[in-house]
Order: structure tokens, then sequence, then C-alpha cells
């Protein structure tokens, strides 16, 4: 009897007996990505000093609950926990330089799932403590796919989200220059999955239109209405909490048509 049950076991997919664990989602990017609600400023209060500014991972925990992790299939777990380490000013280089991916991959574990969306702070040629030329955002890219696949977890390569210009006829283009098509080629050259953030965002704000988006989605803020911007704001690139979970959705639907398994486990 004792074999019999043996024998089934072993015919049994091993990654069924990891249900009952919790994944890890480690986030690591820029300010576009970083939650600035969890002691962001030591000592501050975030909504005096800083809101409404949201990163998206700030509010991605509720989109990956039990019901939504039943549609994703790269994530073979019944919970997961968004740990989002994003960091604003920070390029491909400058998050390594600093240890803060260190820190990561000394708690990576098999299954644990690394979302990465660099490029905005890379391509500032006018910021050279920040600035990465795009061989060296593949450079950086690749160290980090590496090593999360070293530890057996998964590495996901987001192009960056888009900006809110330049607006073209109606649609708002891609401001990145070559970096997304760089992510992509890294992506491609490991098999590594990739969500096109910079496409599906510049499709779905467009779809919004420029004036909603404005108003609604980035920085665009009236004087007189927060306390942390008593003068007011003009930011085309950081997000209000809509336009926050707007990207957020993104990457979830993103996530839901991966359909990947890693063949260096």
């Amino acid at each position: 009897m004792k074999f019999c049950i043996a024998f089934i076991l072993m015919l049994v997919p091993q990654w069924l007996f990891v249900k009952d664990e919790v994944v890890h989602i480690y986030l690591i990017g820029d300010s576009t990505v970083a939650n600035y609600a969890d002691n962001y400023d030591p000592g501050k209060d975030y909504m005096k000093t800083r809101y409404p500014v949201t990163g998206w991972g700030q509010v991605f925990q509720p989109y990956v609950t039990a019901d939504s992790l039943s549609s994703i299939s790269i994530i073979k777990a019944d919970s997961a926990v968004v740990d989002d380490r994003a960091r604003g000013g920070r390029s491909t280089r400058t998050f390594f330089q600093e240890g803060r991916w260190r820190s990561i991959y000394k708690q990576l574990k098999k299954n644990d799932v690394v979302i990465m969306q660099f490029g905005h702070n890379d391509a500032a040629e006018n910021k050279p403590e920040r600035y990465v030329d795009i061989e060296g955002y593949k450079e950086f890219l690749r160290l980090y796919i590496e090593q999360a696949l070293q530890k057996e977890a998964i590495p996901i390569v987001l192009t960056p989200v888009c900006r809110n210009y330049p607006w073209e006829n109606g649609h708002l283009e891609n401001v990145h220059g070559e970096y997304p098509d760089a992510a992509k080629e890294v992506a491609n050259e490991y098999d590594v999955p990739l969500i096109d953030l910079n496409q599906l965002s510049m499709d779905a704000f467009s779809k919004k239109g420029q004036e909603y988006v404005s108003e609604h989605y980035f920085m665009n803020l009236p004087a007189g209405k927060y306390e942390a911007y008593p003068e007011g704001q003009n930011d085309n690139t950081h997000f209000q909490p809509e336009g926050a979970k707007a990207v957020a959705q993104l990457v979830l639907d993103g996530l839901r048509k991966i359909h990947w398994e890693n063949k260096s486990f």
C-alpha cells in the first residue's frame, strides 16, 4: 500500500505541491513603480509631503489576490506578496550599485517573481549620475535576469511605462528612444517573459484621451488642492492614484498572457 502511494506521488507534477506556499513578487525599477506610502521618506507623513503621487507598484497588491492568481499560469501558488523595492531616480546601474538588488538576491527563492522596469533614468543623458547608455542598460538587465534564474526565480522584463508626451494626431507616442527595443532584445535573448508596458500604456492612454489622462492619470495638479503641492504641479511622468491603478491593471493583463516554462530549472 505504501509503495502504491509513493508511486502515485511520483506521477504527480511537482509544481502542484507548491500551491500552499507564498510567492514573493519583487518589483525593481524607478519612481513610476515605487511605493511612496510605505515609509518612503522615513519619519514623514506621505499624505502631507507627497500625496497624491503613486507608483503603480504601490497599488499592485490588490491585483494579485487569490482570485486573480488563478488566471496567471506563471505563478504557481495560492497567494503572492508584492515586495516593492523600486526607488525614484534609479537606473539599472544605480539600483545595482546601491546594493538594492543584492538585498533582494539574498532573499530570492525558487518560483519567486522579479518584475523589472527601468529606462526612464537610464536615458537621462543630462544626469550623468544615473545615465546608462543602451549597451550598459542591456548588460544590467542581463545581470538581473541571470541572477534571478540562478535562484530559479522568474524574471519578467517590462519596457518603460510611457510619459504623457509626445501626442501626435490624438495618439501618445514613444519618448524612450531605443530603450524599449533594447529591453525586448534582452528578454528575447534569454527567452524570458516580457510585457511591453510602453506600448500597452501608450495605447490605453490614447483611448482615454490627452485631456483625461493629463488631469486624472498624471501629476498635473491645480494650486491649493493638495497639501504637498500648494502651488500645484505640472508633471507628465509620475502618476496620481487613478493612473497608477490603470498601469497596474495593464501589468496584470500582461501577466495573464504569459505562458512560459523556465527551461533552466
